[in-house]
């Protein structure tokens, strides 16, 4: 059997969700007054210069039906958005299937030893099944975390390239799901697609982290992405903890998914890659720009007579980022 932990529908034939990612769109606009003779350059000091900054915040929405089914055909007039529960005016939408840049997180530590074969598996699903212009990259950890590069390149989207790449780590050592998280995050601010996601493949375990769990949830709250995540939990292992993978996808809008048996990997991963490709975007233009790490929560309804209760979901806020310099190149394991 499958498990996965989901927002609950709302009531009524609204639905609620608490979402957000977004990124800074400034504009700048200047006038001055045209000088035409003596007298006018003496009174010249009167001068326009004004600037407008603007915060587009940008939503990812997976809107499906009572039995889990998407919900197709929808349009900006199906949704509300509120931001802390003032109305917002939807400037923004889209329902195409957008490119995404995918980050993947893989466990190779000692515990996920006998499950490589299922996180090869995983991932090579992933792939198939994603839109043909993803990039993707890959972050492996145990009690380090290290890069894949693919030719030298961070990004790619051959499949052959990334079966080979997980097939020659070996599981060692202890886990740091933080600092991977944390650095998938980092690296997915040098991806060139808007829509953004984490896909982190573990049994749940974190014994050898830095970072905390705050650091790592206030970099998502600051990012565009939305966390999934696949736990590989066997019926022992003291290093298994599936509730952190669950706390990771609920705050950041995703999904954690248990699977009761290898073979239902597969399903999942395709399961995933249809949940990025069906997500609806819907963009606005707060009235306030929100100050540095200040978070803001997002609500957005959605109504369609005739269509029955449906089931929103997405991230339930978002945090203006702090400049920061990109990340560099971590090394591989010693």
């Amino acid at each position: 059997m499958i498990c996965s932990r989901q927002s609950t529908p709302g009531e009524g034939s609204w639905s609620w969700l608490l979402v957000a990612s977004f990124f800074f769109l400034p504009i700048a606009v200047g006038g001055q007054s045209p000088s035409q003779s003596t007298s006018s350059l003496e009174s010249a000091d009167v001068q326009t210069t004004f600037s407008v900054t603007t915060e587009l915040v940008q939503l990812p929405v997976s809107v499906t039906d009572a039995s889990g089914n998407f919900v197709s055909g929808l349009t900006s007039q199906n949704f509300r958005v509120y931001e802390d529960g003032k109305p917002q005016r939807i400037t923004l939408f889209e329902r195409e299937d957008l490119p995404v840049t995918v980050g993947l997180i893989v466990d190779h530590s000692r515990s996920m030893g006998p499950k490589l074969s299922a996180v090869t598996a995983a991932i090579s699903s992933f792939a198939h099944s994603s839109n043909p212009e993803d990039e993707m990259f890959v972050v492996d950890f145990s009690d380090r975390v290290w890069p894949e590069f693919f030719g030298g390149q961070l990004f790619t989207n051959d499949v052959k390239a990334l079966e080979t790449a997980l097939a020659t780590v070996t599981a060692q050592g202890q886990t740091a799901l933080y600092d991977a998280v944390y650095e998938g995050l980092e690296r997915l601010r040098l991806g060139h697609h808007e829509k953004k996601a984490l896909i982190v493949v573990s049994d749940g375990g974190d014994n050898a982290s830095r970072r905390k769990y705050g650091e790592v949830l206030t970099l998502a709250r600051q990012s565009q992405a939305v966390i999934y995540a696949i736990g590989l939990v066997g019926e022992s292992g003291q290093e298994e903890n599936p509730k952190i993978l669950e706390r990771l996808c609920k705050d950041t809008g995703g999904l954690s998914f248990f699977p009761g048996a290898v073979e239902m990997v597969t399903e999942i991963s395709v399961r995933i890659a249809q949940d990025l490709r069906q997500q609806y975007t819907v963009g606005y233009a707060p009235e306030k720009k929100a100050s540095a790490g200040a978070f803001r929560k997002v609500q957005v309804k959605v109504s369609a007579p005739g269509r029955g209760k449906m089931q929103v979901r997405t991230r339930p806020g978002y945090a203006a980022a702090r400049e920061k310099d990109s990340p560099l190149p971590s090394k591989g394991p010693a």
